[in-house]
């Protein structure tokens, strides 16, 4: 059951991610958020109590309370949106160039992902990340969690391998990752106004809260 449900909200969430990551980035971003939160409450709970992922319900509990401060935070402010956005783009991006280059130790897997998600957290903050990176990089990590979701409900993963830095492999050896990336981007592409405007500047455009307000942010 859990695999379901956890295949159900995957789906539900990367498709948000992937098809509508920019179109509706207040809502999207701290859906997201939600998203990250719940894993990782529940991935700590698991690895603390050794009895596998959302195995019981504490692991529930905890998962979904960080759900909520994460998500209410990121639609609170852009500068959360953007780091938990980011950080977890960053740790997929980084821990499937690590699985690409034929790394197998787990703490290096783990290590390239951190970095990568803490590089582009710092990007989105104190730089003007620009739409159209926002773009390709939510259909990537969109794509991957719909991927995983399919896998979860046909039963080509569970929830206890999501511990695993194995299942970054497995996932880019389906074709429909990359199908979904592409359809991804190009959906969101057609709708995109002004590619040159900066992911800050459209969170100010959509009512959001800043945490730092940089001058001259329109553009």
């Amino acid at each position: 059951m859990r695999d379901v449900l956890l295949g159900l909200l995957a789906i539900a969430v990367g498709g948000l991610f992937c098809f509508r990551g920019y179109l509706t980035m207040r809502l999207v971003i701290p859906v997201w958020g939600a998203f990250a939160g719940f894993l990782l409450g529940a991935g700590l709970v698991g690895r603390w109590s050794g009895d596998g992922f959302l195995s019981g319900a504490l692991a529930w509990s905890v998962g979904l309370a960080v759900a909520a401060v994460f998500g209410l935070l990121a639609y609170a402010y852009y500068e959360v949106s953007v780091v938990l956005a980011m950080a977890a783009v960053g740790f997929v991006l980084g821990a499937s160039l690590m699985v690409g280059l034929d790394v197998r130790w787990s703490w290096a897997v783990v290590l390239g992902g951190v970095l990568a998600g803490l590089a582009l957290a710092v990007l989105a903050v104190v730089g003007r990340l620009p739409m159209l990176l926002l773009t390709v990089l939510t259909a990537l990590a969109g794509s991957a969690t719909i991927v995983a979701g399919v896998m979860l409900l046909t039963g080509a993963l569970t929830a206890d391998d999501l511990d695993s830095t194995a299942v970054v492999s497995r996932i880019e050896d389906s074709a429909g990752w990359w199908v979904l990336y592409v359809v991804g981007v190009v959906v969101q592409v057609r709708f995109l106004d002004d590619v040159r405007r900066s992911v800050r500047a459209q969170w100010a455009r959509d009512g959001g809260r800043q945490l730092y307000v940089r001058h001259r942010a329109a553009r």
